[in-house]
């Protein structure tokens, strides 16, 4: 027999609806591609959001991109370095302040500056690409809990990839990061719930900056043949599976890595 004796709350403490209004949210690594998408589906779905990383200019003209495109929309820019404590506190702080709390934590953040085997691999890379994909990311939720999240609850959507969930034999470095980061996210889902849900997506080749080299040529249209739905994703792709996360049409689902991938690990396209 189920035991339905935990059912009588649906979602911290909010109706069950995907709009965001009266939400709070941080998104890191938002000054631009996937992660300014992301920011700007949940401004659009009625969140107050910060957005953060490291460049303070990018990430004001990002923040003014996003407003324009969602009039009224509540949206600030909190520069800072992911790997500092300080300044994840600050950016917490910042959404805190602006929307009287935080509910939605976006670790966007990743970086990838190794590339071929391991064996190859600069150690001090290595660990830099741990630090800022994996470390950083905790770090963010340990901020975001101790700053309320563990009173009011609320949702933690984790950017993995694709190359976390399988071996490419290019991007080792980056793929044991983001495979790391999806444990990371089970981990933190039986830690933190039932107030708090943390979930993970794990993007194929999405049409950004950071990933242009699979893009140039005939790479794009050569990837996008080998997806059941024939073309690479886009950054609105992501950002809206990272709002359903984010809100609870998805009350029920946490410790999960969604892959958002045009069907690539279903039938092994490249």
């Amino acid at each position: 027999m189920w035991d339905v004796t935990h059912s009588t709350t649906i979602s911290q403490n909010f109706p069950q609806t995907s709009d965001l209004t009266g939400r709070s949210a941080l998104v890191t690594g938002a000054s631009r591609g996937i992660g300014e998408a992301i920011a700007t589906e949940l401004a659009r779905r009625g969140a107050s959001v910060v957005i953060t990383s490291r460049k303070a200019e990018p990430l004001e003209e990002a923040a003014g991109r996003i407003r324009e495109s969602v009039p009224g929309a509540t949206v600030s820019a909190c520069a800072g370095n992911t790997g500092d404590a300080d300044d994840r506190a600050a950016a917490v702080a910042a959404a805190v302040a602006q929307g009287g709390g935080i509910h939605i934590l976006v670790n966007n953040t990743g970086i990838a500056p190794l590339a071929g085997p391991l064996m190859d691999a600069d150690l001090s890379a290595y660990r830099k690409t741990f630090d800022t994909n994996v470390v950083a990311a905790l770090g963010f939720v340990q901020e975001a809990y101790r700053a309320g999240m563990k009173d009011t609850g609320g949702s933690v959507v984790n950017i993995s990839s694709v190359a976390g969930l399988r071996s490419t034999g290019v991007i080792a470095a980056y793929g044991t990061s983001k495979a790391a980061l999806i444990r990371l996210t089970a981990e933190l889902a039986w830690e933190l719930g039932p107030n708090i849900r943390v979930n993970a997506i794990a993007p194929s080749i999405v049409r950004t900056k950071f990933a242009s080299v699979f893009t140039e040529g005939n790479n794009e249209a050569r990837a996008a043949a080998s997806y059941p739905m024939k073309r690479i994703g886009e950054p609105e792709d992501v950002a809206r599976a990272v709002a359903f996360l984010a809100s609870d049409e998805s009350a029920w689902i946490t410790g999960e890595t969604l892959a958002v991938d045009g069907g690539m690990l279903a039938t092994g396209g490249s």
